[in-house]
């Protein structure tokens, strides 16, 4: 297909014809060149100066001379001027460049042709930081170590630089092409993740009053900081605001539209954090809070990230008392991911199995046989308490059983009162009811995965229609790769940064009373879930 955006991507091929030099026009090569690119410029990039960086001149001269003269010149399109870096003689078929979702656990990337729009590859890999820190706090603590000095900064750059490299290096490989036909990047992820890519020291990011080095960093070469492609690559960071509102956000916000609704919408990204971002094309508001990790496998012992063998869903048929598990890729199950875990919650409240304190509650005596079997069966004593044993230990990919403690269902009840808390915390501030939502974006494998009606459920997700609820994938990633494509979309980024206003729920004391008002199935007010059955253990069969 070919670049529907209708934008100038980020790297360009402009086709000239220039006259040779002669006695009567001895203009300089490069300056012969320059002269050809402008006159040929769309009117979209009229007025820029067309410069040539010190590292391309000499091979631009060479090439423009070999070719004759004609060929097609590309061009890195800036804000603020024209880089003119490379000369070929003949049309490429491509352009490659490479978005990349630079996650503080995983990376992920495509390789995007920007002559076409179309994906040519797509990888992701572990982070390769983790080893100093599982969590963005550990690696700040790393990277400004006392025995450390700055080596630690410099070796958690070099960690995640070495880490896209072997991203880099696979990309080439599934399109074919050498990592130096790679023309330029686009970076989306949180503020500490972008400060440590870039070398800069994330210190003040989490001391008062929270400010980062760099909101918004300019536009640079891919060589300066490493990174295995073409040198004169352009690097385009998403900007961020503030210390926790990251440019992963923003590109969320690109991707789903959301700056450019007439109708207020919300989205919701769920990953180390829960960040949320409510508004329309004339104001934004957004707010972030910790609402992620038992959802991503941080906290509860057999959670996971969603990849094969992660119970990704379930379901408690409460008629014949048999429970059904899915894996992901229908792999052994070895733990279970965010949706699971959500869904499994779920049907253990509307089974009268968890109470609407998140408590387990080993109820022998109602219903029918079957389900005090079931019950007897599934709620074992271990070393941490009441555990609901999700699959027996012969059935599982490692030989143990997959259980669910008091202790991961503690975590999960927080998080999931957290995130209502903030998404009521948010629309109060406006003035906004959940009903006025014309639809509710869910990023990221918690968008990807989760069933909106087990959400619900807990009281987890605001009683709305299952239609306003739509997953939108890694929200991060399609941003980035927007960026490469649509200069609209870089200017919007910019736009975004500028017009968003921030809630800090740290020191907001409103959200710390609906945190308290959420902890429970579905709420202490279940009027606010109309949907959701009042469970009766006396109604089971």
């Amino acid at each position: 297909m070919k670049n529907s955006t209708g934008q100038q991507p980020l790297v360009t091929s402009i086709s000239v014809v220039a006259e040779p030099p002669s006695l009567q026009d001895n203009t300089a090569d490069i300056d012969r060149l320059r002269i050809a690119v402008r006159n040929k410029l769309p009117p979209a990039l009229e007025g820029r100066p067309v410069v040539v960086p010190f590292t391309a001149m000499a091979g631009l001269s060479r090439r423009f001379r070999k070719a004759g003269f004609v060929g097609n010149a590309l061009v890195n399109v800036l804000p603020h001027e024209l880089q003119l870096v490379d000369f070929q003689q003949d049309i490429s078929d491509n352009i490659p460049a490479m978005a990349l979702d630079l996650g503080t656990t995983h990376l992920e990337a495509t390789l995007v042709d920007l002559t076409t729009g179309e994906i040519m590859a797509h990888t992701h890999a572990p982070n390769g930081q983790m080893r100093y820190g599982a969590d963005i706090l550990s690696r700040i603590h790393y990277a400004e170590g006392h025995d450390e000095g700055t080596k630690g900064l410099v070796r958690l750059q070099q960690a995640v630089v070495a880490t896209i490299n072997e991203m880099v290096a696979d990309l080439a490989i599934q399109a074919g092409i050498e990592a130096d036909a790679i023309r330029a990047l686009s970076v989306s992820g949180n503020t500490t993740m972008v400060h440590l890519l870039l070398g800069l020291s994330p210190h003040h990011i989490c001391r008062e009053p929270y400010t980062p080095l760099v909101g918004s960093p300019d536009p640079f070469s891919a060589g300066e900081i490493g990174v295995g492609i073409n040198t004169l690559a352009p690097v385009w960071i998403l900007p961020s605001i503030g210390s926790y509102f990251g440019g992963d956000l923003i590109s969320g916000i690109l991707a789903s539209g959301l700056d450019r609704m007439e109708k207020t919408s919300m989205l919701i990204d769920v990953g180390t954090n829960a960040e949320v971002v409510l508004g329309n094309r004339d104001w934004l508001i957004a707010c972030a809070g910790a609402a992620g990790p038992a959802l991503e496998g941080g906290v509860a012992k057999m959670g996971m990230r969603a990849g094969p063998g992660a119970i990704e869903h379930v379901l408690l048929d409460r008629k014949s008392w048999r429970l059904q598990v899915k894996t992901i890729n229908d792999q052994p199950a070895v733990g279970i991911c965010g949706s699971g875990l959500i869904e499994l919650v779920a049907q253990l409240f509307l089974a009268g199995i968890v109470d609407i304190r998140g408590k387990l509650c080993r109820d022998t005596v109602a219903g029918s046989e079957k389900r005090r079997a079931f019950i007897r069966e599934r709620l074992i004593e271990g070393e941490e308490g009441l555990s609901f044993m999700v699959t027996p230990a012969k059935e599982s990919g490692h030989g143990k059983p997959v259980l669910l403690a008091q202790v991961d269902l503690d975590a999960m009840m927080r998080s999931k009162a957290a995130m209502y808390a903030i998404l009521t915390t948010l629309t109060s501030q406006v003035g906004v009811e959940f009903s006025d939502l014309d639809h509710i974006y869910v990023a990221g494998a918690f968008g990807k995965h989760i069933d909106p009606a087990a959400a619900i459920t807990l009281g987890m997700l605001p009683d709305l229609p299952l239609s306003t609820y739509i997953p939108v994938g890694n929200s991060s990633l399609h941003g980035a790769e927007r960026i490469l494509l649509s200069e609209d979309a870089r200017l919007r980024s910019l736009d975004i940064g500028r017009k968003i206003t921030y809630i800090e729920l740290n020191v907001n004391q409103e959200f710390m009373l609906r945190f308290s008002g959420s902890r429970f199935i579905p709420h202490t007010d279940p009027a606010l879930f109309p949907s959701v059955p009042v469970v009766r253990t006396e109604d089971f069969p």
